[in-house]
């Protein structure tokens, strides 16, 4: 084996285990798009500039660096709520305000924090959404 060759290997296999932690970003059709696939969709409507939505961002870290079945079988879609906040999706969905976590699958809403940065309440949803 070439030395390159093995570097791209062994440089892949340590950054493969770490972009699964990095959820989507948000674009008109992209939540659709994994519905129509049959995926299980965890959105986090958040803004840079809010404390609460950095608090939620460290617990669905810690939680998914525990089990990395939520990693492996629900798809993460961070929504700006700066550039969305105003958007047919969140006025379909009834999202109240930013740091609102929701989870998704097929026409079905599987349930939904508003405000909440309970490590017990959103680990709760992220199994609902695991089980769906």
């Amino acid at each position: 084996m070439y030395r390159r060759h093995f570097l791209t290997l062994a440089t892949a296999a340590v950054a493969l285990p770490t972009i699964g932690f990095a959820a989507a970003d948000y674009t008109p059709g992209l939540v659709q798009k994994h519905l129509d696939r049959g995926d299980t969709v965890f959105l986090d409507f958040k803004a840079s500039w809010c404390t609460t939505c950095r608090a939620q961002e460290r617990v669905i870290k810690a939680l998914k660096a525990e089990n990395p079945d939520y990693e492996a079988k629900i798809v993460f879609i961070n929504v700006d709520w700066d550039q969305y906040g105003g958007s047919d999706l969140v006025k379909s969905l009834g999202i109240p305000r930013r740091s609102t976590l929701v989870a998704l699958k097929g026409d079905s809403e599987i349930g939904r924090i508003v405000a909440d940065t309970s490590s017990k309440r959103i680990k709760a949803l992220m199994d609902a959404a695991l089980a769906a």
